[in-house]
């Protein structure tokens, strides 16, 4: 990503047709993620010709523009620019209910919310691992103050988790943050997290004659979402009733009483039930196929990534790491992925002839194998060069393939990397740590020899340096001649 991201953001904006088509923006760990008003103002060749962009996915009324891991600091830059939508963001955008866009709805909310959440959930997972290996090494005593506060600190993304859910997705729905945070304090406050517990003990509860089910609201994503998508609708709704007059104090209680005991008695349950029946199914599949549903997951995760799909899973891999402790089919999956991105890098940095392509690839491969940071690895590379891709696929099978058959499963939900690979680690089984370092070292090697196999059409070096020149051009830089095919027929 070059250096002047205000020159390279302000690009990106005018390729998406300006601030007022922008309806809101967001960022995740390597993408700028536009909600677009009128898709057909965006120059997709335009935006995939600016210097430092990876590539381009549209999702619905999305374009996810992939920047890398300096992401944060083009998102910064974007803010600086201005408020998104102008005046016009004030004016709601109408658009046609489809069964399409319906799911693309849910998914873009789901993936909106959740990836803001992202580094606080991975932060406090590295601090819980640490606290299990420093107990695992006898640095501490068992039940040591110490081992018990970097506990508390690990798991206080995750306990208070419907709390950040409802402050991000108060973002993303456009409500009052500080009354979405308010009612899912409700469903973690120590009071009613003891009455669910005497409830979940037969005791009866109910709420003005209403039965309450009994829910554990700790480290849960979808009762949260769902409420505060809810309370958005019933904010507008009591805006429009209430007198002007007693609007600072009649308009926050009204919100307050209806979305609240709407949130305990029935959103909360249903979502709990749609997480569980998303997670159930999920590792039904798992207990079916076994190590196979590992490989397959470990061939197509490059290409959920793609489409922003892989942050489907997260809700799941939270809610299972915090009823079993571990998550055994998505995250064991990742390793030969990620890695495998990591070593057809390697393979095309060390074949390619393109200096530019060469520091990518390199710059790539230390991120996927390193911190399990793929995406610059899939868009600069994999994708780019095509069969390198192919070769990714294979491998990620492979390996998903051993990873099964070891039965790794990871404590945590960093991205697998070989900083993170402790999360793989399990104290009850040291042979743990041999399939992990032969999964790692297997998913590198063997798509680097794939990648080798295959081959690849190399970019000319005349093409990068046209495109470097470009810079933020409005269209990509003329293509020429490809040459120096490199494959091993």
């Amino acid at each position: 990503m070059p250096r002047n991201y205000a020159e390279v953001s302000r690009a990106i904006v005018d390729a998406l047709g300006g601030l007022t088509n922008i309806e809101a923006v967001t960022h995740c760990m390597t993408r700028l993620r536009f909600v677009v008003k009128d898709k057909n103002q965006v120059d997709t060749p335009r935006l995939k010709a600016i210097n430092g962009v990876m590539g381009v996915v549209h999702n619905d009324t999305q374009c996810q523009v992939i920047i890398g891991n300096n992401v944060s600091q083009a998102y910064q830059a974007v803010l600086e620019m201005g408020s998104p939508g102008g005046v016009a963001s004030t004016v709601p955008v109408k658009r046609k209910i489809t069964l399409r866009g319906i799911g693309a709805g849910i998914l873009d909310a789901l993936v909106g919310t959740m990836s803001p959440l992202i580094p606080a959930i991975i932060g406090g997972s590295m601090v819980k691992l640490l606290a299990m290996i420093l107990d695992m090494a006898g640095v501490f005593e068992k039940g040591s103050s110490t081992l018990v506060i970097l506990n508390v600190i690990g798991d206080g993304a995750f306990f208070f988790l419907p709390v950040m859910v409802a402050a991000s997705a108060a973002l993303k729905f456009k409500t009052n943050m500080s009354l979405a945070i308010a009612i899912a304090g409700v469903l973690v406050h120590p009071n009613f997290v003891e009455l669910m517990a005497k409830a979940a003990q037969g005791q009866p509860v109910e709420f003005a004659f209403i039965p309450v089910t009994a829910v554990k609201y700790t480290y849960t994503v979808i009762p949260a979402l769902v409420m505060t998508w809810i309370l958005s609708h019933i904010e507008r709704g009591v805006d429009r009733i209430t007198p002007a007059v007693t609007k600072n104090f009649l308009k926050p209680m009204l919100i307050v009483l209806i979305a609240a005991p709407i949130a305990i008695v029935l959103i909360g349950p249903i979502g709990i039930w749609i997480g569980s029946g998303i997670s159930a199914l999920v590792y039904t599949v798992h207990g079916y196929l076994g190590w196979l549903s590992v490989a397959i997951m470990g061939a197509i995760w490059p290409l959920l990534v793609m489409t922003g799909m892989h942050r489907v899973f997260t809700p799941t891999i939270i809610q299972t790491i915090a009823e079993t402790g571990k998550e055994g089919m998505v995250m064991p999956s990742e390793i030969g992925a990620n890695l495998s991105l990591g070593g057809s890098s390697l393979a095309v940095a060390f074949r390619t002839k393109n200096r530019e392509l060469r520091q990518t690839a390199l710059a790539a491969a230390a991120s996927a194998i390193i911190a399990g940071i793929s995406e610059p690895a899939l868009y600069g590379v994999a994708v780019r060069l095509k069969r390198p891709l192919i070769a990714c696929l294979i491998s990620g099978f492979i390996c998903g393939a051993v990873a099964g058959i070891g039965g790794l499963a990871s404590h945590s939900m960093a991205s697998p990397g070989l900083f993170t690979s402790v999360q793989f680690f399990d104290p009850a089984n040291p042979m743990s740590i041999v399939w992990v370092g032969a999964v790692m070292v297997l998913s590198v090697v063997l798509s680097f020899v794939l990648t080798l196999l295959l081959g690849f059409e190399d970019i000319p070096e005349t093409e990068t340096e046209t495109k470097s020149e470009a810079g933020t051009a409005a269209q990509p830089a003329p293509v020429t001649e490809r040459t120096n095919a490199i494959n091993s027929h």
